[in-house]
């Protein structure tokens, strides 16, 4: 999209982002000294107040009794390179099926080893994949899409990916980067191999270290599960139905804050979406798990989250409607034109924003 602005699906008006204002490597490979929690923390409390911190000083930007819920997801080397025909292609496995079958994304070689969206498809086509392997594509994601396919395997994918899998990489990054460097400190590997196929990158400036300081504020972690599926950088479509899993930890925690004057901040929209699926109306969290197809948005409203930790996200990001629905428009409004004027960093290894409610009741 080109233009001075771009105005999202609810109508919020967010200016389109310069070049320069994204982060082309991870915070701790930017200087000497740096590490994952070198980035700057913009934080929105209702609609009238906006300041910026350096992340470290989350501990006190947050108080005792605060539950912060992170998602232990982990980020599987989901690219591979593929053949279908005679054409090179790049396949990122999204998520897998209850049926066997993988939800993927073809995408074109860009050189330098990024990726350019392509038109997915055809049914019944054949990607060759390495090892002898390979894919047999099924039927749309969706009806009338073309990003997401499902597609059957011939093996087993988290093997494949182990063998010959790397992180998913957009354009805008400078360089590969190690599988650890999309891993966050809250990151869980499963027995199955289960994960997300691109990081849930609100908890990567968390250090263990960092981790430490806030328990020792008396701030709770509260874990969950969702693993996220291809977002694919030029689609910004509302999130497909992904699995998810809420314990009976962090429901209690949950509950047990709400009952009292602890604030529940979710870290990233995947964390949101996983907690509110797990609410019922009065927004009581139960232990739970499965598929969720929720979308939140200003209509819906959220039910428990009281604030969120994300990335800042591009005007047409489907998320920003979460962002509305937490925080209201006229603060994201706010936060956005402040991270434009502080050149704040977007995408996976950039700044991050918490946004709070207006608890002053204007």
């Amino acid at each position: 999209m080109s233009g001075a602005a771009a105005v999202s699906e609810g109508g919020l008006y967010i200016p389109d982002i310069p070049p320069g204002l994204s982060a082309r490597v991870p915070a701790e490979q930017r200087g000497p000294g740096l590490g994952r929690d070198s980035v700057r923390l913009l934080v929105s409390r209702g609609s009238e107040e906006v300041s910026l911190h350096a992340f470290r000083e989350l501990p006190e930007v947050l108080r005792a009794g605060d539950v912060l819920v992170v998602n232990t997801s982990a980020t599987l080397p989901a690219a591979v390179d593929a053949r279908l025909g005679r054409e090179d292609l790049v396949v990122h496995f999204s998520t897998r099926g209850e049926d066997g079958r993988w939800a993927v994304e073809l995408r074109d070689p860009a050189g330098h080893g990024t990726t350019r969206r392509r038109v997915g498809g055809p049914a019944g086509g054949l990607v060759r994949l390495p090892g002898g392997h390979s894919l047999v594509l099924e039927e749309p994601l969706a009806a009338g899409a073309d990003r997401l396919w499902w597609a059957r395997p011939s093996t087993e994918v988290p093997a494949l990916l182990r063998a010959y899998g790397r992180p998913i990489r957009y354009a805008y990054t400078e360089r590969d980067q190690p599988l650890s460097a999309y891993q966050t400190v809250f990151a869980v590997p499963t027995a199955d191999g289960a994960g997300s196929a691109e990081m849930p990158s609100a908890g990567r400036p968390f250090t263990a270290e960092l981790v430490a300081r806030l328990v020792s504020r008396g701030v709770w972690f509260a874990p969950l599960t969702l693993h996220t599926g291809v977002a694919s950088q030029e689609a910004h479509e509302p999130p497909y139905p992904e699995p998810y899993e809420v314990p009976e930890t962090t429901a209690w925690l949950v509950n047990a804050a709400k009952a009292t004057d602890g604030r529940v901040i979710a870290v990233g929209t995947t964390a949101v979406r996983a907690l509110e699926s797990a609410a019922d109306a009065d927004g009581v969290v139960r232990a739970t798990g499965g598929w969720t197809d929720l979308v939140v948005t200003p209509e819906r409203g959220v039910r428990v989250v009281d604030g969120l930790l994300t990335g800042l996200h591009e005007p047409e990001a489907s998320h920003l409607l979460m962002l509305e629905a937490v925080a209201g428009r006229e603060a994201v409004r706010r936060g956005y034109a402040e991270a434009m004027a502080r050149l704040c960093l977007w995408h996976e290894f950039g700044d991050v924003h918490l946004l709070l409610k207006d608890e002053t009741g204007h």
